[in-house]
């Protein structure tokens, strides 16, 4: 017959795993800086408006999240933001963030799809809107690889910018051809991985391309690539945020006061 103070004993010895698990338990992200997200209020097909902002800026602040670029989409045919566009929302998330006391570092550059309009751009005398100094993020349509990516990275590297190409795991065409992206590098890219890849989010093949980058040590940067709620829930997730840390593990990313 079990004694009743075996079963106070067991009982308490429960109690204090259950508590070291808790304590042990990941409650935020492996970085502290967010390279990539769309968190401006009303300009692409991010947040829509200043309050769903506010919730996503206070849920990645309360992921650990110190400081982010806001990365609206600059694509000819969708959204044609401008330096003007871009900063307008930025001032006016910024006045709210201050005002509702989060103490987020916020700043803006611009996720420029490889299109006609971007060499037009690139190759105007008014400088790109960049991520830290002269890194800039890129991104490609997903129905088909840009045609003349080499011609335009050697336009991007010649003119002194150092590309992004943002998540590069997300592109159905190089699922079949993992040594693209090392090809990627070779061109003069830095590769930034979304964190929601990993989870499955965007589906398994994106997850096992994912994984491969960062397997093989090709990842540069990550970023959320925070567009709504979901995401910010999916980002939230206990068991996901124990996937981030095993993949990222303990090597420091988006520190760019290296570049």
């Amino acid at each position: 017959m079990i004694s009743v103070f075996y079963v106070i004993f067991l009982q308490e010895m429960f109690s204090f795993f259950s508590k070291k698990n808790k304590e042990a338990a990941i409650t935020q992200l492996p970085f502290q800086t967010d390279i990539h997200s769309h968190i401006l209020p009303g300009i692409d097909d991010g947040s829509p408006d200043i309050e769903t902002s506010l919730k996503l800026v206070r849920g990645i602040y309360n992921l650990g999240i110190t400081k982010t670029v806001a990365t609206p989409h600059v694509i000819a045919d969708m959204f044609r933001n401008t330096p003007e566009t871009i900063n307008s929302a930025l001032q006016l998330l910024k006045a709210a963030c201050k005002k509702e006391k989060i103490p987020i570092e916020i700043t803006a550059a611009a996720e420029y799809m490889l299109d006609d309009y971007f060499i037009k751009l690139l190759r105007s005398d008014k400088p790109l809107l960049t991520i830290h100094k002269n890194i800039i993020l890129t991104e490609q349509s997903y129905a088909t690889p840009t045609s003349n990516l080499n011609e335009i990275s050697f336009e991007l590297v010649t003119a002194g910018y150092f590309p992004i190409m943002a998540h590069p795991e997300r592109y159905p065409f190089y699922h079949n051809n993992y040594d693209a992206y090392s090809h990627l590098k070779d061109m003069g890219f830095l590769l930034q991985v979304n964190m929601l890849s990993l989870t499955g989010y965007y589906g398994k093949p994106v997850a096992k391309a994912a994984r491969f980058i960062f397997d093989n040590d090709l990842a540069d940067l990550v970023g959320t690539d925070m567009h709504h709620e979901r995401h910010l829930q999916t980002l939230q997730h206990p068991g996901n945020l124990d996937i981030f840390s095993k993949y990222l593990g303990k090597r420091i990313y988006n520190d760019l006061s290296g570049f």
